[in-house]
């Protein structure tokens, strides 16, 4: 063995003197003692502060045995102020259980008859089993102890959790509105630097005479794009409806999404197979199967 020492202080000594160890480790712990003295001797060191030599040796536990027990369970299971707390809970039940009892025996003549009831005949309690009262007392309160602090390290680390994720939800909600607005932008661009889109102005009309836009015309490819300048706001049931004008024919191209009206963009239309004038109307939302003429807020010719 590497180092007799740690595993001396690892607390697997203890556990065989309580009687916590599996058979195979048990039968580990016993060949470790064979093969080492110092193991051997802590061991029966150990044993003698549990009580299981307690009637043959009267040994009391040495006080550095017990610290560095404690110590030892304690610091892997809590904080400082933990510590202390179990500490002191582990003192008091040592101090109550090695309290001797008060004496209840009455004092009597030489010569008087001493008569007992069998109810109240005192029992002795082997000093064995006072040791193993201990020794359980001191487990079930580290035990408490232990418990209570992985719970509250538990409620902690799934808290922690969950603000994680929500994190990470919210990082990937933004991400997501992030690369969709550049990839808008991307092709935003494309298209005007593309020379085979005709620019093609729309002036405001007598409705609207400050209203200004321009659609985006490919011959080639018959796509078609809108980008606002200025239009009137509308209320929200209604929406502007872009027409094209193919030799004095009105062909729907589609309506205009709220962002679009108010200048956020280029918007895609409908693809146009010919056009010579564009213009927008107002129509109830959804758009109009034809437009309605006397709401023309722009026009303009290629």
């Amino acid at each position: 063995m590497e180092n007799i020492q740690d595993y001396i202080e690892s607390g697997i000594l203890e556990q065989y003197a309580l009687g916590e160890l599996s058979a195979a480790e048990q039968a580990a712990v016993e060949a470790q003692a064979a093969s080492h003295p110092e193991i051997r001797a802590e061991l029966e060191q150990v044993q003698a502060a549990l009580g299981f030599y307690a009637e043959a040796h009267a040994i009391t536990p040495p006080a550095a045995m017990r610290e560095r027990v404690l110590n030892n369970v304690l610091a892997q299971i809590s904080g400082p102020a933990a510590t202390s707390s179990l500490r002191a809970d582990v003192d008091a039940v040592a101090q109550t259980a090695s309290r001797p009892a008060a004496s209840t025996t009455q004092p009597v003549a030489a010569n008087e008859a001493v008569v007992r009831p069998l109810s109240a005949a005192p029992v002795e309690v082997p000093a064995s089993r006072s040791g193993w009262a201990i020794a359980a007392s001191v487990a079930l309160l580290l035990s408490l102890g232990g418990n209570m602090l992985l719970y509250s390290n538990w409620k902690s680390a799934s808290s922690e959790l969950v603000a994680l994720q929500n994190e990470q939800a919210r990082f990937a909600t933004t991400s997501q509105v992030v690369e969709k607005k550049l990839g808008a932008l991307q092709q935003e661009n494309q298209v005007l630097r593309n020379d085979e889109f005709r620019a093609v102005a729309l002036a405001g009309t007598k409705t609207a005479p400050t209203a200004h836009a321009r659609v985006l015309f490919n011959p080639a490819t018959h796509k078609v794009y809108v980008d606002v300048r200025s239009l009137p706001p509308l209320p929200a049931d209604k929406q502007y409806q872009l027409w094209a004008l193919d030799k004095g024919k009105p062909i729907d191209a589609g309506v205009l999404t709220v962002a679009t009206a108010t200048g956020e963009g280029l918007q895609h239309m409908k693809d146009i197979a010919s056009a010579q004038t564009f213009a927008m109307t107002v129509e109830p939302a959804g758009g109009s199967a034809g437009p309605t003429l006397s709401t023309m807020t722009v026009v303009g010719n290629i």
